[in-house]
């Protein structure tokens, strides 16, 4: 195995989820034999995940535009409500149409809903 510098070894961390960098603690307190502080522990798990950016976010409908059926369908399909469920989310704009997913997973569905004609943010 290839010798990582600190700099090499910083960028590793900041690419790893809060779930692996927990596993990560874990092993070097069972490899090395000692006790993590939590409050530095989880201090930089804080920071790296600020730096790598929110680990979830929501899809808000903004507005249905001209072509409110096709969104009201793409909404259903998306959330897997019922007709009469996703036409009251779509009058009912702004509303959220899928909360706490991934970054890219919300991208892709701002994508769909776009390409419908409606208006979509990302927070």
């Amino acid at each position: 195995m290839a010798k990582l510098n600190k700099e090499e070894f910083i960028a590793a961390i900041k690419e790893m989820s809060v779930l692996e960098l927990n596993e990560l603690v874990k092993a070097i307190e069972e490899e090395f034999g000692v006790t993590a502080a939590a409050p530095v522990a989880v201090a930089a798990a804080a920071a790296v995940e600020e730096a790598a950016g929110p680990s979830e976010v929501s899809v808000i409908l903004t507005s249905a535009g001209q072509a409110k059926l096709g969104v009201i369908k793409l909404v259903k399909e998306i959330t897997g409500l019922g007709l009469k469920e996703a036409k009251e989310l779509v009058d009912g704009a702004p509303k959220a149409v899928k909360e706490k997913i991934t970054p890219e997973e919300a991208e892709q569905i701002k994508a769909k809903l776009v390409e419908a004609g409606a208006e979509v943010e990302i927070k």
